[in-house]
């Protein structure tokens, strides 16, 4: 009888240990062929997003002016547009271009294929 339960028991301490095991976030991989993408911690790390030309998109909220990061695979420049008020600015992202601590995040608003006629920034 000692057995029986023996073994129920190891089993819920087993399932108790892996329930409890910390959640482990999988190394930022690169982005997709064509796209550049951003992140929220710097290194390309954190939550991220992706856009991919032509065209202009505004970035999600959880990217909205806290952009740390960036990371272009795109074979031509696209520009990070902040919206002022009365005005807008862009900032040049080159092809292929890369930036693990990118202060112009805290402005990012939207991505374009052009400059969409704003002030450069």
């Amino acid at each position: 009888m000692f057995r029986r339960l023996a073994l129920p028991a190891a089993l819920l301490a087993a399932v108790t240990v892996l329930g409890a095991a910390p959640v482990t976030t999988a190394a930022p991989t690169a982005p997709a062929a064509g796209s550049v993408c951003f992140w929220t911690g710097a290194g390309q790390h954190g939550t991220s997003w992706c856009y991919r030309p032509p065209g202009y998109t505004d970035v999600p909220e959880s990217l909205h002016d806290k952009a740390a990061s960036f990371r272009s695979d795109a074979n031509t420049a696209v520009y990070a547009i902040d919206w002022a008020r009365d005005t807008c600015y862009h900032r040049l992202i080159r092809a292929h271009d890369l930036a693990d601590n990118w202060p112009w995040g805290a402005r990012l608003d939207g991505v374009s294929d052009t400059t969409m006629g704003c002030e450069v920034g």
